[in-house]
């Protein structure tokens, strides 16, 4: 498709087909869309994984032969994860570009648009999509040296600012719901997504075709110079979910343990964002639940072990169920939301709503991430620095404006929970 122009930006949907690996023959479609400022000069690139509900269609096969009859758009455009995760100001304001990746999950054939979680595989193609915008930009012809030119949007390595930050592949990973966990995968980055997946059966070199039959496709990742893939500079989890399809098919959805192990031992920011009535994210329909006080098998704690100086952080919204963060209600996502009464305090709890205050809070809480990230900021080299930047601050101060959302203290009677 032609850019829609909206503003400084510019909104694409770019339709290619992911090989995991090229000694697999396996191939899934990939749909991204992605918000960029039309001056080619983006600062970063938020990769958003969208959650497991967004996007369900029992059509979706006949949807597919028909579009390939008739030459029509591919019903992955249809899942549109941008129209609820709509986070657009928070990337204008900082000059960065938004990005959301859909896939055909080979997780359960019979159902090709959802994901359960549990699978690494999205994970996986977000980084993979990462990197081909950062590489090729906003464009599916990335065998033609023009249009990957006019396409390019992100900021050249070459212009460095003096806190020695503004790279063109600085990346931060996002999402919610099995979409948090899969941006726990992302995160790592490309050499522990390739050692881990090779040792949990998702092997992982992918490489990236423009149709569904062609000779022609991009090198395979580990070709690629260090300068032309994602650079992970943070994680965003928003209710986390995990491991759910591991319930039906284990081997294909192992869950993202090993990942939040290795994400332990990163020196980048890491935040967790959860809500108190989230039966979704903090009961054994996540396995294991995104955080509990007293569990220790939950994925917060397996991403902060003792012994390490983990720079992972949670956050914890008052009356905050599992689909607040959307801008736009979804009738299946609001299924998850349907047993609140599960958790202790909330049987009366009305719980925030999609468009309501828990999106704009997230709204101006990824604004205020990617400021943290800034070029013109000075980096976060250490721990402290971390917790004691402004964006930890914000969100500690109970006098700060959140939006009309309130955050729940943790026993230590702080806001913002650090586990050493």
């Amino acid at each position: 498709m032609y850019p829609i122009q909206i503003g400084n930006y510019d909104f694409k949907r770019i339709y290619l087909w992911l090989q995991y690996s090229d000694k697999l023959p396996f191939f899934t479609e990939v749909v991204i869309e992605v918000f960029y400022p039309n001056n080619m000069q983006a600062d970063g690139l938020v990769m958003f994984n969208h959650g497991f509900l967004i996007g369900f269609d029992p059509f979706f096969y006949p949807k597919q032969l028909l579009s390939k009859i008739t030459n029509q758009d591919t019903p992955l455009f249809e899942v549109n994860p941008s129209w609820y995760y709509n986070y657009s100001q928070a990337a204008i304001d900082n000059n960065w570009a938004l990005a959301f990746v859909t896939t055909v999950h080979q997780q359960i054939d019979g159902m090709p648009w959802t994901d359960f979680g549990g699978s690494p595989r999205p994970g996986q193609a977000a980084y993979a999509a990462a990197s081909y915008l950062i590489r090729y930009g906003a464009t599916h012809k990335y065998n033609d040296e023009k249009a990957v030119k006019a396409f390019q949007f992100l900021k050249p390595a070459s212009a460095t600012s003096k806190a020695g930050l503004s790279k063109g592949n600085r990346v931060l990973f996002a999402g919610h719901s099995v979409g948090g966990a899969h941006a726990q995968a992302a995160a790592t980055g490309f050499a522990n997504l390739r050692d881990i997946g090779g040792k949990n059966f998702t092997p992982y070199d992918p490489v990236f075709y423009n149709r569904e039959v062609t000779p022609d496709h991009t090198p395979r990742l580990s070709k690629w110079a260090p300068e032309q893939m994602a650079d992970p500079v943070g994680v965003l989890q928003l209710s986390p979910v995990d491991g759910a399809g591991g319930k039906i098919v284990p081997v294909f959805a192992p869950g993202m343990k090993p990942y939040r192990q290795k994400l332990a031992e990163m020196k980048i920011p890491n935040l967790m964002v959860v809500g108190n009535c989230d039966s979704a994210c903090l009961t054994n329909a996540s396995n294991p639940p995104a955080w509990s006080a007293t569990d220790s098998n939950n994925q917060y704690a397996q991403m902060t072990p003792a012994g390490k100086e983990s720079w992972g952080a949670i956050c914890m919204v008052e009356d905050g169920g599992h689909c607040g963060y959307l801008l736009h209600r979804n009738d299946l996502c609001k299924m998850a939301d349907a047993q609140p009464n599960k958790l202790a305090g909330c049987r009366d709890a009305t719980v925030w709503q999609a468009g309501e205050a828990e999106f704009h809070f997230t709204n101006e809480l990824m604004r205020r991430y990617i400021d943290q990230l800034a070029s013109d900021k000075p980096k976060i080299d250490s721990f402290d620095d971390w917790k004691g930047c402004e964006l930890v601050s914000w969100l500690s101060d109970e006098t700060s404006d959140k939006q009309g959302i309130s955050l729940a203290k943790f026993a230590d009677g702080r806001y913002v929970h650090f586990a050493h």
